[in-house]
């Protein structure tokens, strides 16, 4: 069963007449990620820099969530689901190693101030 999220963006699709290709669809979710990933390079100067304004990347990934969630709609994926296999995923990989996957986290924590 859909979330609710899932469900607003279901009737928003059908009432809007936006329902297009998986594929279509697919693509305009990689360009609304690389439109958050360039708004938050602009935002820290290319990461030398913390985050003082979220408004812009606010807005970008209210998109790429919108886009994620029309994907998984076509793909008929409960992302709720999906999220809890997705931290089950996770949290076997960090019980396996702890280390973050991603070389550098640490100076990425310190330019996002978090």
């Amino acid at each position: 069963m859909a979330n609710a999220a899932q469900r607003k963006v279901r009737e928003f699709v059908a009432a809007s007449g936006f329902a297009t290709s998986l594929e279509a669809h697919v693509l305009d979710l990689a360009s609304e990620v690389g439109e958050l990933a360039k708004a938050w390079l602009e935002a820290t100067g290319y990461g030398k820099r913390a985050v003082n304004d979220v408004r812009a990347m606010r807005d970008e990934l209210g998109d790429a969530l919108y886009s994620l969630l029309v994907v998984a709609n076509q793909l008929e994926v409960d992302v709720d689901e999906l999220l809890d296999t997705t931290l089950n995923k996770y949290a076997q990989r960090h019980r396996a190693s702890p280390e973050p996957g991603l070389a550098g986290a640490g100076d990425l924590r310190e330019i996002s101030g978090r």
